[in-house]
């Protein structure tokens, strides 16, 4: 996928600052800018969330792995529930599970 960016020009600070933190990063602009969007729309969501975002999992099927954990005196992780129910697969699991990774990361820098 290819995506083009317009700004203005009173909008270059923040070009220049994503090139600052391209550098930084060893990374692209582009996956700077992708970072910072992940950040924005996933930050502080739970996994079932982020699965529902990915398209990995239904409403129901979470809603209904929740309720299977309230019920659970063991409080099995919500992941591992929908991976034992055949309702996920291991990669959008390990994809969702490093989503929420980054961005908590991510809100960890910023608090500093």
């Amino acid at each position: 996928m290819q995506a083009t960016i317009y700004y203005q020009e009173e909008d270059e600070y923040l070009m220049d600052k994503v090139e600052q933190k391209a550098e930084r990063e060893r990374r692209s602009r582009s996956a700077v800018i992708l970072s910072i969007i992940e950040s924005y729309f996933e930050a502080e969501k739970k996994i079932g969330e982020i699965l529902r975002d990915l398209d990995a999992a239904s409403t129901d099927q979470i809603e209904e792995s929740l309720e299977e954990q309230q019920e659970d005196r063991n409080k099995e992780k919500l992941g591992r529930i929908l991976l034992d129910k055949g309702y996920v697969r291991e990669v959008d699991l390990d994809k969702a599970l490093a989503i929420q990774d980054r961005t908590s990361e991510e809100l960890k820098r910023q608090e500093l």
